[in-house]
């Protein structure tokens, strides 16, 4: 693979990573993908108990979460619940690790720039 289609790779995959990024950007979405990964799936109800946010507000941001691919919804019966997405983390993780790579190896450039 040519370096040009490799760089162009890593970039693709960084924009389809953003999303998931910018979802996990705000306090409550993180407190409840936190929530939803510690356990199975939850209801509306169960992810407001101990918490002053409103369910309306919960469903708001539960929505901006399933955009993402972070949860996803389901219903038992009447219930709907939400489930935690793990693959789509996974690709965020994946993208994480290229920039870390990426920065890696620069400072590994730098390192043998300065020391020669």
């Amino acid at each position: 693979m040519s370096p040009r289609t490799d760089r162009a790779r890593r970039a693709a995959a960084l924009a389809r990573s953003a999303p998931i990024f910018a979802a996990l950007g705000d306090a409550t979405r993180l407190r409840l993908v936190a929530t939803l990964c510690a356990g199975s799936a939850m209801s509306i109800a169960q992810l407001t108990v101990g918490t002053t946010i409103t369910r309306q507000a919960v469903t708001r941001h539960l929505t901006v979460l399933a955009e993402a691919g972070l949860v996803q919804d389901l219903w038992r019966g009447r219930e709907r619940l939400w489930a935690f997405e793990p693959s789509r983390l996974d690709e965020a993780r994946k993208a994480l690790d290229a920039i870390n790579a990426e920065w890696a190896g620069a400072l590994s450039r730098l390192q043998r720039f300065v020391e020669h």
